[in-house]
């Protein structure tokens, strides 16, 4: 008997938490270790930090035309964060998965919540909680990249953020950077598996296992 290939549908994983929780850490490791993992690569309104490349980290737009992106119906999902406009381009996603490779989100709760309603059947959603409001404030202002003011309004926005948690379907609390990262590759392998994104030849394939033409 010929064996029946099986392949599934690829899915979205969304990492969110409020700034200097370690998603960016725990998303990099991802990447590193899951081949079948791309980075979503958003648009977004506000100019390059240093060291960053346009079509890699971002698409960098301007203004009149993210508009007209959204206009088009071109963005998976958009939002404001802080002063600038981001949001996922349609056209990529859905080619990725398609073809049955997955993507990692780096996006907000606003953008997590519409995402999920463009796609819900394709997304999975993991919320990344510090271990302390302290331990939070003490890694924003290690990283020297930001005033005091700054600083401020990050933790209160966190306060804000943090309240959404329970709109996510797994939550990692970040206390040690390797068992977070494990947690997260767990739940991608589970979510992997699930029937519903089984599609092609699975029916024929158990059919198969029980003698059925």
């Amino acid at each position: 008997m010929t064996e029946q290939t099986i392949t599934r549908r690829g899915l979205m994983l969304v990492l969110s938490s409020p700034s200097g929780a370690g998603k960016t850490t725990i998303s990099r490791a991802l990447l590193e270790a899951e081949p079948n993992l791309s980075m979503s690569v958003s648009v977004t309104t506000r100019p390059p930090r240093p060291g960053e490349k346009d079509g890699k980290d971002y698409y960098f737009v301007s203004v009149p035309d993210y508009e007209r992106m959204v206009r088009d119906g071109e963005l998976l999902e958009h939002a404001r964060v802080f002063d600038n406009l981001y949001g996922t381009p349609r056209a990529h996603v859905e080619r990725t998965l398609s073809a049955g490779r997955d993507i990692l989100f780096d996006i907000d709760w606003q953008g997590t919540q519409k995402l999920r309603a463009a796609a819900r059947d394709d997304v999975a959603t993991i919320f990344v909680l510090p271990p302390s409001h302290e331990e939070l404030e003490r890694r924003l202002r290690s990283r020297a990249l930001d005033s005091d003011e700054v600083v401020r309004k990050r933790m209160a926005r966190a306060a804000d953020e943090m309240s959404h948690w329970p709109e996510y379907d797994y939550i990692i609390v970040n206390r040690n950077v390797d068992e977070s990262i494990a947690q997260a590759r767990a739940i991608l392998h589970a979510e992997r598996l699930r029937e519903s994104r089984r599609r092609s030849g699975l029916i024929d394939f158990v059919n198969g296992l029980r003698g059925v033409n």
